[in-house]
């Protein structure tokens, strides 16, 4: 069964407060999300293999380790998925990135798909979803059952803010897929927001309305 990770670590916390907070403009928001999704990173990435190799210091040789030749592909959900890519390119540089549009029909809720793009190697990589809202689930799902069909075998989920709904969804659609969040909030209102969230991710992002 995967794992659900909920982020108790004091930078985090600090940060998300003020990623919350409706006063809190654009360009701050933006970096907010980047030094939070940089943070994140460093426990997603807690499991990766390592080997050891040999190598030279200025005094003598000595064995030390390395990630074990890992592929990583990070693939946000467009649009406010992108607000987390950097954060993460910062630990993991050589990461490539796919993407996969999806939004919510206002009507029925459920996500619809309109771009994927992926790195032709996605089988052999260890994948890490990202997008800031994990509210009904249906996006992370549905973009998860693509990366699936596409022949991902390995994937991880990290949100900023999560409710219960959507992570008790991803779970039983995809219980192989581990769960990071900065957030566990209390529930859904009735137009399917977290509360008490943050408003609606990719507009913050991008000042739109």
């Amino acid at each position: 069964m995967a794992k659900v990770v909920v982020f108790d670590h004091p930078l985090i916390k600090h940060k998300l407060t003020f990623i919350r907070d409706k006063n809190t403009g654009s360009k701050e928001f933006r970096e907010l999300v980047t030094e939070v999704s940089m943070l994140m990173g460093y426990e997603v990435t807690r499991d990766f293999p390592l080997e050891e190799i040999e190598i030279e210091t200025p005094v003598t040789t000595m064995k030390s380790q390395v990630i074990s030749g890992k592929k990583v592909g990070l693939i946000p959900i467009l649009r406010a998925g992108l607000g987390m890519v950097d954060g993460m390119l910062n630990l993991l540089p050589a990461a490539r990135v796919g993407h996969v549009g999806l939004y919510r029909d206002p009507e029925t809720l459920k996500p619809v798909e309109y771009y994927c793009k992926l790195p032709q190697d996605i089988e052999e990589r260890e994948l890490i979803v990202l997008d800031p809202m994990l509210a009904t689930g249906g996006s992370a799902t549905a973009a998860i059952d693509f990366l699936k069909e596409k022949g991902a075998t390995s994937i991880k989920l990290v949100c900023l803010i999560a409710a219960p709904e959507g992570v008790d969804a991803v779970k039983d659609a995809h219980p192989d897929v581990d769960i990071y969040v900065a957030a566990l909030d209390e529930k859904l209102n009735d137009h399917a927001y977290i509360v008490p969230g943050l408003g609606d991710a990719g507009d913050r992002l991008f000042g739109t309305k």
